[in-house]
């Protein structure tokens, strides 16, 4: 009798990992090569990019504190979704706000999906040097305002269940720790 492998059983406990920190932080990119690893080991996982989600669920939403509440309150009811039923739902969203935050923890709490924060802790001096959008360079010319962690609110995880400093690391060891996390909660 064949046993059949992970490959070729699709691992199927969900969960939700929250990637959050200042824009060009580097959530993103570990959520990516994160997710390349759990696709290898078998597991089902979907990464909700926050800039997909804001031009494709949240269009329309500005960036007030009301509208990045709704918008994340839509990720966080579309993740749980997906850890529900078996998906690793990968989520690097800034998410500035703690009580944001803290309901969508609470969502998947009172669901049992499990759910793990991730604080990508990037000082905001290394973030404006990587500037991947450009978001930095546009509100130092004035161009922009509300940037995150610049003049607009970033309240950090008190305590997260993992912080990342990524400019001390590699994109692969940060998603090696976040998969570490995983294999200790039985989750990787």
């Amino acid at each position: 009798m064949n046993v059949p492998t992970t490959r070729e059983t699709p691992v199927t406990t969900g969960a939700t990992v929250w990637l959050t920190g200042l824009p060009s932080a580097g959530k993103t990119t570990i959520a990516y090569e994160l997710a390349g690893r759990l696709r290898a080991e078998g597991h089902r996982v979907e990464v909700l990019d926050g800039d997909e989600i804001r031009e494709f669920i949240s269009a329309g939403l500005g960036f007030s504190r009301a509208d990045r509440h709704t918008n994340v309150q839509r990720i966080g009811f579309l993740a749980d979704l997906l850890a529900r039923n078996g998906v690793k739902a990968l989520v690097p969203v800034i998410a500035p706000y703690a009580d944001s935050r803290e309901a969508v923890r609470k969502r998947h709490q009172e669901s049992g999906a499990p759910y793990i924060e991730v604080h990508v802790a990037t000082p905001v001096e290394v973030c404006s040097v990587r500037d991947v959008k450009g978001l930095y360079a546009k509100q130092a010319a004035g161009e922009l305002t509300g940037l995150t962690g610049v003049d607009d609110p970033y309240e950090e995880p008190e305590s997260p269940d993992l912080r990342i400093e990524s400019q001390n690391q590699t994109v692969q060891e940060s998603a090696a720790a976040v998969h570490a996390l995983l294999s200790e909660r039985g989750l990787a």
